[in-house]
């Protein structure tokens, strides 16, 4: 079973030869044997081992036994400790996602410092099936019964295509220690539950039924690249960017056979969970606006609008500016300067009468009840009423920035409209020109 172990690395995993690989470690027989086989290898490895502090003195005892297999081995090992149950009730979240989000977090750290080319993790085609199970019980799309990939980026998973009882058969007959995990006895984990009471059933219903679960995902995947061929080839004629905005047209949308799923595909990545509400933005009213933890989504008359979400600005924050360049944001960077031209014809600048204006100005956000005079028009105009003349989203209308005078007085609705009492006109000296960009 080494033997085949081995060259089944070599052969499917050629692409990590001469490449610096991570080795999670737990101090289990799954972990211990990917860590023999790759230094069997002569693979250029690390160790990386967590304690979640779960199971009090178990827990040092594992965090020790791996430090000392490193040091047999003479493997670097990188240790680290969590208090993974304070940080579970301050996220009201269960231990187990908890600790998975701290683990891959820290292993990117690592590769990151050290400039490390792959993670590898023990998971094998057991854990591969408890997961699909899972994933099915919880009623998950096509995405969660492929179950664990055995390549994400820069994640690798050597052992997913070998069951538990062959990992331990290499163990066995090479002297290979391990610990053993006493809570992965316990059924009190949904996983454990599955381990114990649901796969032995179906063993015995079916001895193949680990080769034939392997089979059916290979199957699944394959279904999954041709869905995912389907999208990439809808997708320019559905989805544009404007502006760093993606905006979905909801008319080439609803062309399609199933709306349902193709908006499903298109907005998966951008972790939406109330499906229903997404599918409703379809039909609501403009303004209507749904979140995720990481986006929002905009109904903006016949586009779906979506956009990373970002910290509110509040309409009483603003910027004083005065001669000279101010960056307010990554995105934002103003420049006052005095100039003698008398044309311009740039979006993002304008041209006033510097004897018009005080110092310093104020560069902020827009407020209800915002007014100014714009330029081509008679008398003034309420922001908000210039806004919805000009169609602008939601989102369109918080990207956008006023430049007023000391006393609030609006002089530019940047990149849209100047107020026109601060326009030079023919009669204004040259030395009393100030060019405002951003």
């Amino acid at each position: 079973m080494l033997k085949k172990l081995t060259n089944f690395i070599e052969k499917e995993l050629s692409f990590i030869k001469g490449k610096k690989i991570l080795l999670a470690v737990s101090g289990g027989i799954d972990s211990v044997v990917l860590v023999h086989l790759f230094h069997k290898l002569n693979y250029d490895i690390s160790l990386a081992h967590c304690n979640f502090q779960l199971r009090g003195k178990e827990s040092d005892l594992d965090e020790k036994w791996v430090q000392e297999l490193g040091r047999q081995l003479k493997l670097k090992v990188y240790n680290i400790r969590f208090d993974t149950k304070k940080q579970s009730k301050e996220k009201k979240q269960s231990t187990q996602i908890v600790a998975r989000n701290l683990r891959y977090k820290w292993f990117k750290e690592i590769l990151k410092e050290n400039k490390i080319d792959y993670i590898a993790t023990a998971h094998h085609l057991d854990d591969n099936l408890e997961t699909f199970l899972i994933n099915l019980s919880r009623g998950m799309g096509l995405e969660g019964l492929t179950g664990i990939p055995k390549k994400n980026e820069n994640i690798i998973r050597p052992l997913l295509s070998f069951s538990r009882s062959q990992i331990l058969e290499c163990a066995e007959k090479n002297n290979i220690h391990w610990r053993e995990d006493a809570s992965n006895k316990e059924i009190k984990y949904t996983r454990n539950k599955i381990r114990h009471k649901i796969i032995p059933v179906l063993k015995e219903i079916n001895p193949n039924v680990l080769e034939n679960f392997e089979k059916m995902t290979s199957y699944l995947e394959q279904t999954k690249e041709i869905v995912q061929d389907k999208i990439e080839e809808i997708t320019p004629k559905i989805i544009t960017i404007e502006e760093g905005l993606k905006k979905i047209k909801i008319n080439e949308l609803l062309k399609l056979s199933n709306t349902r799923a193709y908006l499903y595909f298109l907005l998966k990545e951008y972790n939406f969970t109330e499906w229903e509400n997404v599918n409703a933005l379809l039909t609501s009213q403009t303004g209507k606006i749904i979140y995720s933890k990481t986006h929002s989504l905009l109904k903006n008359r016949n586009f779906l609008i979506l956009r990373e979400l970002i910290p509110e600005v509040q309409g009483n924050q603003y910027y004083e500016v005065g001669l000279g360049i101010k960056k307010l944001s990554d995105q934002v960077t103003i420049n006052i300067e005095k100039t003698d031209k008398n044309q311009v014809h740039i979006k993002n600048c304008i041209l006033v009468n510097k004897n018009l204006v005080t110092f310093p100005m104020i560069i902020r956000k827009w407020q209800e009840g915002d007014f100014f005079y714009p330029t081509g028009m008679v008398g003034k105009k309420k922001v908000s009423k210039f806004f919805k003349d000009e169609k602008l989203s939601k989102f369109e209308k918080q990207e956008t920035w006023l430049l007023c005078n000391n006393n609030n007085d609006i002089i530019w609705v940047v990149s849209m409209r100047q107020d026109r009492r601060f326009l030079i006109t023919p009669k204004t000296n040259k030395d009393s020109i100030l060019k405002i960009s951003i």
